[in-house]
């Protein structure tokens, strides 16, 4: 049980963490944008090691978090369901009020900001990079299937007028499903196992409020979530890689909440074998009967697909809602 000293020593700290200039920049940085250690060193132009040792003291006072990608380590305020979040959303207020009244704060503050333009363009001159490499492999599967604008068209009509929430976004890739839903969220998780691909979907989605996306490196058979943490789960183009989609529907059954959505966008069965090695497809595509068993075994009640021909890959998007039912165990599929 907290005791009254308890408390009152967590305020004394996080009061601690803030009596340092370097440290109120540190808290009105994250406010826009998560950072890695080594971005913000270059912004606040000090050394690496000396950043560190400021992040270490918020991120003990509770008003920031780390998150390591590989060798990098990232750093965003704390989260909102952190007991610390009033404390870090007041804070916050005060630094904007703070700005406003003091003008070599404020001075600071959008030096930093100019500096942080530069974090952004060269994301984005990275993004640009990759996509010119990968640009080929890509138009070639393109060209196979329907328009992007028309799939993300009808998914957004397949879900409807229904609140979309909290929404997990399984294998984010680029960001563009994150990107998409942005402004019908409450907030969105974007996650993907790639390193790579995470650097990209935060350059395109880094214009965005900080507290209203985040990315998280993960596996889709392993997700890093408590149970029954979000309304809605994205697996857009995702489970034709995946080895065992059964159990990967069951993990993302276990992070939904009862009555919350999953959608899958993918393709329908078929019979393009030269996927398997030019583009790693573990699956060619899935029967609207495997599918639908797949959802079932998962605890979700499934909808009717909806198709989008015309193409020689057909695009097929399939709803499911989350039942109030224990996990059963996966099903196996049927192959046709």
């Amino acid at each position: 049980m907290r005791t009254m000293n308890s408390d009152a020593m967590n305020i004394d700290t996080i009061f601690r963490a803030l009596a340092d200039p370097t440290r109120l920049r540190i808290v009105r940085l994250l406010a826009a944008m998560e950072l890695a250690v080594g971005e913000l060193a270059q912004v606040l132009g000090q050394s690496q090691p000396r950043v560190s040792r400021h992040v270490g003291i918020l991120c003990d006072a509770g008003l920031a978090e780390r998150r390591r990608e590989g060798s990098w380590v990232f750093l965003r305020m704390a989260s909102s369901g952190d007991a610390t979040s009033p404390v870090v959303e007041a804070i916050a207020r005060l630094l904007v009020i703070a700005e406003r009244e003091d003008p070599g704060f404020a001075y600071a503050c959008e030096d930093d900001r100019r500096k942080l333009a530069s974090i952004r363009t060269a994301r984005e001159q990275t993004a640009e990079g990759y996509f010119e490499r990968h640009a080929g492999e890509w138009d070639e599967l393109r060209r196979l299937h329907s328009a992007d604008g028309l799939v993300e068209k009808k998914l957004s009509e397949a879900l409807g007028d229904e609140p979309v929430g909290t929404l997990l976004d399984i294998g984010t890739g680029t960001g563009r499903m994150a990107e998409l839903f942005a402004g019908r969220a409450e907030r969105i998780v974007a996650l993907d196992k790639n390193l790579e691909m995470l650097r990209i979907a935060r350059a395109k989605l880094q214009h965005f409020p900080a507290d209203r996306i985040e990315l998280v490196q993960g596996d889709l058979g392993d997700l890093p979530f408590a149970a029954a943490s979000f309304d809605t789960v994205l697996l857009h183009q995702v489970l034709h890689f995946v080895q065992d989609p059964a159990t990967a529907l069951v993990e993302a059954a276990r992070v939904t909440r009862p009555g919350g959505r999953i959608a899958i966008v993918d393709f329908a069965a078929h019979n393009h074998e030269e996927l398997r090695t030019r583009h790693a497809h573990a699956r060619l595509g899935f029967s609207d009967r495997q599918l639908q068993d797949l959802l079932r075994g998962a605890g979700f009640t499934a909808r009717a697909p909806q198709s989008l021909d015309g193409k020689e890959l057909v695009v097929k998007i399939w709803i499911g809602q989350r039942r109030n039912i224990p996990l059963s165990t996966p099903v196996k599929e049927r192959t046709a």
